[in-house]
């Protein structure tokens, strides 16, 4: 059974910079199949849930629009964790951050729709003031 659990959340002012870690326990991220894939979402206040960034086994990524050249996914194989270094934040940054997985049974492309996910961790909190 795949468990996650993201950390890092906090308070920033605009501009500034966080690093969330997804902690991914139950499959090895090194494994040589190298079949999964690790995503980034999140829920700001009224808002529907939309995908941040994903990342792969081969390592290849996918970040939305909205975040691009500010938000990095990036794989941490030593502590089998998917981190999201976030830059130059902005107050609609501010949000409920999940991680979520889907691994095993193919060679995944990277995606960011929350239906392309199984697992699921509970969340962690960006609040960006101005």
């Amino acid at each position: 059974q795949v468990q996650l659990v993201e950390s890092g959340g906090g308070s920033v002012q605009a501009g500034g910079s966080l690093r969330l870690s997804c902690s991914v326990s139950g499959y090895p991220l090194d494994s040589p199949s190298k079949r999964f894939r690790v995503g980034w979402f999140r829920q700001g206040p009224g808002k529907a849930r939309e995908g941040v960034a994903a990342i792969v086994g081969d390592g290849s990524t996918i970040h939305a629009d909205s975040v691009k050249g500010r938000f990095t996914i990036s794989l941490d194989n030593a502590k089998n964790n998917v981190n999201l270094e976030m830059n130059k934040l902005k107050p609609e940054d501010t949000a409920t951050y999940y991680c979520a997985a889907e691994v095993g049974q193919f060679t995944y492309v990277p995606a960011l729709p929350s239906s392309a996910y199984t697992y699921w961790g509970q969340g962690t909190q960006v609040a960006v003031s101005s």
